[in-house]
C-alpha cells in the first residue's frame, strides 16, 4: 500500500500486487480485479501489466478537503434523468465544479512517487493508461462499463495527475448519473478510484474483448473473442467491425485446439499513439490488405481462450458457482506478447433463468431495409429516429427505434427507453451490444448504412431472432413470443434429437431438451459459408476463366492451398454444431447435393454434368468413390478428421446418403479409410441413411457394413410411391403416412432392433405429423430427430403415448 500523512492513515495509492477482489470499497471493481489477477493468475500464465490504484479515499479526500460535497448535493437536488436537458445541465455543473477544485498536494505526492516506481520498472516517462474504477463497479447485476472516463498514452507526472483529476470528475458524467439512478445506487455512497497501468503497445498490433460465454445465447462452453488493429477503445466503443472467433472450452482444457469459428471483420480504422500530449491518440485508416487479414494467429487465439478459462475458473472457484467473465485483452507489438488488461463479471446471462425457454417468432416477413449483426435474439419495432450525435439525444422519444452511427456511454440515457437500436458500426462486444443485452432491447450492429437507409418517422420491425444476421423490415410486422418452462417437460425413453443445418443457431437450439443432433446437413454450410465448388478449389491453377479465378482468390485470401479453405470452413461449421451439443452425438450427413445444385456453386458449371433427372442421378454415395469426384470428397473427410483430431469433438459421427447397393457401401467406407477416416477408430461411427427401398429390402446386409440406420422418409416415400416430390401435379399422392411407407418403416426398425444396431428417423414426417411420430414410437424407434420448433409438442405427445404403452 502507499503512504500518506492524512490523520486516518487510509492510503491514497495501492499497488496491484497488494490488492484482492475483496478490496472493491477501497479501489473499485476494476482495480480489485486487476489486483486479484496480478497476485493469483500471473503464476498461471495470465499476463497483467503492472500498475497501481489511486484509491477511492483520494477522491473523497479531494471533495472533503474542499468542502464540495454539499455543493454537489445542491446541484443534483432537482435532478430529472428523464429530462435530457436537465440531466446534461446538472452533469456539466458537477463536473466543472470538481475539475475546478485544487488537487491535494498529499495525493499529488503519492501519485508522483508511484509513477516514479513504474518508471524504474519500465523506463523514463513510461506510457500509462488511466482508467476509472468506481466502488460499485463490475457487480454481477450491473456492469457500469464505460460510465466514467479513460485516458490512454499518458506520460509524465503532470499529465498523469491532470488525467486523474478529470477521472474524478467523470464520476458524474451524464451517462453515469443516469445509470446509477436506474440501478438504484446512491450518488454519494459511491466513490471513484483510478487504475494507472502500464500501456500495452497494442497500437502496434491488436486488441479486443472476449467473453467466457456466448454473448447472444448464453451458451457457457465457448469463449467468444473479438479483435481489431490498434488500441482497444475502438472495439469497446463499436467504432470498428472486429474479427471474431469462438473457442470451445471443454476440449481446449483437454489439450486440443478447438477454434470452431473464425470471421474476418471490416476493421476500417485503428487507434494509435501520437506525440501530442493534449491528444495522445488518434484514429488512422487500415490498409485494405490488412483489413482482409485476421489480426491474430490460431495459436494466439487458443492462448487467449486458455487465459479466459483460467480467469473464469478462478473467479468461479471464489464465488462457489460458475461466473462467466467479460475480459479485455491486448497484444504488444514490440514483444508479441498477449496481455489481459481488465476482467469483470458478465452481467446478462449470469442472471438469466435457464429453466425458461423464451422464443421470438416473426409471423410474416416484409421488405428488408438493411441487415447487420443481431444482438439479443429478440424482436422490437417502432418509429425510427435517426440521430447523428449524442448532443441531439434530447429529441428522442420513448419506444422509438434508435438509428445512429455508433454509441458510447453518452447515449445510455436514451438507449434505455428505445424500442430497438440499429448502428452502422460495431461488433457483438461493442458498447451498443453490451448495453442492449443488459437492457433486454433488440439491437443490430455493423449494419453499414442504416442511417441512410432509414428516415426519421419510418415504421420498422427489428428482428434478431433468426441467428447471427439481424434484419430490419419495413412496417410493423406481427410476431409472437413463446415461453416454455423446461423443468416441467417430461422425460421420454425415445431419444429426441434435432435436425439442424445452420451453425449460427446451434448454441441457441442447444437449450431445447435433446439427446443430440440426428441430422446435421452439410449442404447449408457449403452453400452459405464456402460457396465454391470443391473441384474449383482443388484445380484452381488450371481454371481458364480469369474472372472466376479472381472471385475465388478474393474469397480465399490467406490460403495458398485453396482447398484448405473448403476444409477449414466446413470444419468450423460442423464444429459449431458439434460443440453446441457436446458430448451428445451429432450425426453429420455428408454432402447430398444433386448435380444441378453443385453446378450452382461458384465454378460448379465447369465440373458438373447435365442430368435429365438429378433427383435419382449422380448424388450421395455414388459420387464419393467416383474418380471424377473422389478428390473433392477427400476434403470432406479431411474436415471430419480436423473436427475430431484437432478440435477434439469425438461426438461427431457421419451419415452416408443415397447409398444404393452393398458394393457401393463398401466402396464408400474404403474410400473414407483411404483419406484417414476409419470406421471404429476412437469410437467413430458411420451411419447409413435408409431412404431407398433397397436399404430396407437388404437391411440385414447393410447393417453388417454400417453402424446403424437413420430413416429418411422424404426420399423413401418418393421412391416407394414413384412420385416426384418436387412436382405439384402429383403432390396429392405424396404422403409419408401411406401404408406402403409405414410397412417399410416398421420392417427396418424391427430388423435393426433385432440386430442391436442404431435405428433413428430424421425425415420430415415426425415433425409434420404427430401420428407418424407416435407410429415410430410404437415400432420401437431408438431416436427421433425433429425440427427444433416441433420438439416441445412432440415430446409431450411421445411421453403420453409411452405412458399408455407402459414403455
Amino acid at each position: 500500500m502507499g503512504k500518506n500523512t492524512h490523520k486516518d492513515q487510509k492510503p491514497f495509492v495501492a499497488w496491484f500486487k497488494d490488492l484482492r477482489i475483496e478490496d472493491v470499497p477501497l479501489v473499485g471493481g476494476k482495480n480489485a480485479s486487476l489486483g486479484e489477477m496480478y497476485r493469483n493468475l500471473s503464476p498461471k500464465g495470465v499476463s497483467i501489466p503492472n500498475g497501481f490504484a489511486v484509491t477511492a479515499h483520494a477522491y473523497t479526500y479531494l471533495l472533503e478537503k474542499s468542502k464540495a460535497m454539499d455543493r454537489v448535493r445542491e446541484i443534483l437536488s432537482d435532478l430529472d434523468t428523464h429530462d435530457m436537458d436537465n440531466l446534461q445541465e446538472r452533469g456539466a455543473r458537477v463536473r466543472n465544479l470538481i475539475r475546478s477544485l485544487e488537487f491535494p498536494g498529499e495525493v499529488y505526492k503519492e501519485i508522483a512517487s508511484a509513477y516514479a516506481k513504474l518508471e524504474e520498472e519500465y523506463g523514463k516517462n513510461v506510457d500509462v493508461a488511466v482508467r476509472s474504477s468506481a466502488t460499485a463497479e463490475d457487480l454481477p447485476d450491473a456492469s457500469f462499463a464505460g460510465q466514467q472516463d479513460t485516458y490512454l498514452n499518458i506520460r509524465g507526472v503532470e499529465d498523469l495527475v491532470d488525467a486523474c483529476h478529470r477521472c474524478f470528475a467523470s464520476l458524474f458524467t451524464n451517462r453515469a448519473i443516469s445509470y446509477r439512478e436506474d440501478k438504484g445506487f446512491d450518488h454519494f455512497s459511491i466513490a471513484l478510484s483510478i487504475a494507472v497501468q502500464k500501456m500495452v503497445r497494442s497500437d502496434l498490433a491488436s486488441s479486443g474483448v472476449m467473453f467466457s460465454i456466448d454473448t447472444e445465447s448464453g451458451f457457457r462452453d465457448a469463449v467468444f473473442i473479438t479483435g481489431a488493429y490498434g488500441l482497444g477503445e475502438n472495439v469497446v466503443q463499436g467504432a470498428v467491425n472486429p474479427d471474431e472467433w469462438y473457442v470451445f472450452k471443454p476440449t481446449l482444457k483437454q489439450g486440443f485446439k478447438p477454434i470452431i469459428m473464425k470471421k474476418t471483420g471490416g476493421k476500417a480504422i485503428k487507434m494509435i499513439y501520437t506525440t501530442d500530449a493534449k491528444q495522445p491518440t488518434k484514429n488512422v485508416a487500415v490498409p485494405d490488405e490488412d483489413r482482409r487479414r485476421l489480426v491474430l494467429r490460431d495459436d494466439e487465439v487458443v492462448e487467449l481462450g486458455r487465459m479466459a478459462c483460467v480467469i473464469e475458473d478462478h473467479y468461479s472457484a471464489k464465488a462457489g458457482y460458475l461466473k462467466p467473465m467479460d475480459i479485455e485483452w491486448a497484444k504488444d507489438g514490440e514483444t508479441g506478447k498477449l496481455f489481459i488488461v481488465q476482467a469483470r463479471p458478465e452481467t446478462v446471462h449470469t442472471l438469466k433463468d435457464q429453466a425458461v425457454l423464451r422464443e421470438f417468432h416473426l409471423k410474416e416477413k416484409g421488405e428488408v431495409v438493411c441487415t447487420g449483426q443481431s444482438v439479443g435474439e429478440l424482436i422490437g419495432q417502432g418509429g425510427v429516429n435517426v440521430i447523428k450525435s449524442a448532443q441531439m439525444i434530447s429529441r428522442f422519444q420513448k419506444g422509438q427505434v434508435l438509428v445512429t452511427d455508433m454509441t458510447d456511454p453518452d447515449w445510455e440515457p436514451v438507449m434505455k427507453i428505445a424500442g430497438a437500436i440499429v448502428t452502422n458500426r460495431g461488433g457483438r462486444t461493442c458498447h451498443a451490444a453490451i448495453v442492449s443485452r443488459e437492457l433486454g432491447i433488440p439491437c443490430i450492429v455493423g449494419a453499414g448504412n442504416a442511417t441512410t437507409r432509414m428516415e426519421t418517422g419510418q415504421e420498422v420491425t427489428v428482428d434478431c431472432s433468426q441467428g447471427s444476421v439481424g434484419y430490419v423490415y419495413a412496417g410493423l410486422l406481427p410476431y409472437e413470443v413463446k415461453e416454455t418452462n423446461l423443468e416441467n417437460l417430461p422425460k421420454t425413453k425415445t431419444k429426441i434429437m434435432l435436425n439442424l443445418a445452420s451453425p449460427e443457431q446451434a448454441f441457441e437450439k442447444s437449450f431445447i431438451p435433446n439427446h443430440g443432433v440426428g441430422l446435421a446437413r452439410e449442404e447449408f454450410i457449403i452453400n452459405s459459408y464456402i460457396k465454391i465448388h470443391p473441384l474449383a478449389l482443388l484445380r484452381y491453377d488450371e481454371l481458364g476463366d480469369e474472372i472466376l479465378k479472381r472471385a475465388i482468390a478474393d474469397m480465399t485470401i490467406g490460403y495458398n492451398d485453396k482447398s484448405e479453405y473448403f476444409v477449414d470452413k466446413l470444419a468450423e461449421g460442423v464444429g459449431m454444431l458439434a460443440a453446441a451439443f457436446y458430448p451428445k452425438p451429432v450425426i453429420v450427413r455428408l454432402s447430398d447435393f444433386k448435380t444441378n445444385e453443385y453446378a450452382n456453386l461458384i465454378g460448379g458449371t465447369q465440373f458438373e454434368p447435365g442430368e435429365e433427372n438429378p433427383m435419382i442421378g449422380w448424388r450421395g454415395a455414388s459420387r464419393y468413390y467416383a474418380k471424377e469426384y473422389k478428390e473433392a470428397f477427400g476434403l470432406e473427410c479431411k474436415a471430419m478428421l480436423k473436427i475430431r483430431n484437432e478440435m477434439g469433438l469425438h461426438n461427431v459421427q457421419v451419415m452416408i446418403p443415397f447409398c444404393r447397393t452393398l458394393d457401393e457401401a463398401r466402396q464408400v467406407i474404403d474410400t473414407m479409410a483411404e483419406f484417414g477416416l476409419c470406421q471404429g477408430e476412437d469410437g467413430f461411427k458411420i451411419i447409413c441413411m435408409c431412404e431407398i427401398p433397397s436399404n430396407v429390402i437388404l437391411a440385414e446386409e447393410f447393417l453388417e457394413i454400417f453402424d446403424g440406420f437413420s430413416i429418411g422418409t422424404n426420399d423413401l416415400t418418393q421412391l416407394l410411391l414413384g412420385v416426384d416430390r418436387d412436382s405439384s401435379l402429383v403432390s396429392h399422392v405424396y404422403d409419408e403416412r401411406n401404408p406402403a411407407v409405414k410397412k417399410m418403416v416398421r420392417q427396418v426398425i424391427e430388423i435393426a432392433v433385432k440386430k442391436g444396431k442404431y435405428i433413428g428417423i430424421c425425415g420430415q414426417a415426425p415433425s409434420d405429423y404427430l401420428e407418424f411420430a407416435e407410429f415410430v414410437v410404437e415400432c420401437g424407434i431408438e431416436t427421433m430427430s425433429l425440427n427444433p420448433d416441433t420438439v416441445i409438442k412432440t415430446t409431450l405427445a411421445v411421453a403420453e403415448l409411452e405412458k399408455k404403452l407402459g414403455i
